[in-house]
């Protein structure tokens, strides 16, 4: 499995989340086999995205895709300097 791992601060956080949910890039459609989105509890205006594909051709064409929107939303004070890293995960396990 590999993670796209997404980090962006975001102004006001319903108004992003509504915008996630959206989808205004397609998730399924991109490859994305789930997501988690996570927070600081310490800071409520960052955001972690974790978005699972099944291998880094898929991720790196996504992230591709997310660079187009950012370019768009970052102008607009939606989200501010958002970052993407392609993660292969290597061990996991639950308890």
């Amino acid at each position: 499995m590999t993670i796209l791992l997404v980090e962006q601060r975001v102004p006001d956080f319903d108004t992003w989340k509504a915008a996630f949910d959206s989808d205004p890039v397609g998730r399924e459609e991109g490859g994305v086999r789930g997501y988690r989105i996570s927070r600081p509890i310490d800071d409520p205006n960052t955001v972690f995205v974790a978005l699972e594909f099944d291998g880094s051709d898929e991720a790196e064409a996504f992230r591709e895709k997310l660079h187009g929107l950012w370019s768009r939303i970052e102008s607009q004070g939606l989200i501010e300097g958002p970052r993407a890293s392609i993660l292969e995960v290597l061990e996991a396990k639950e308890y």
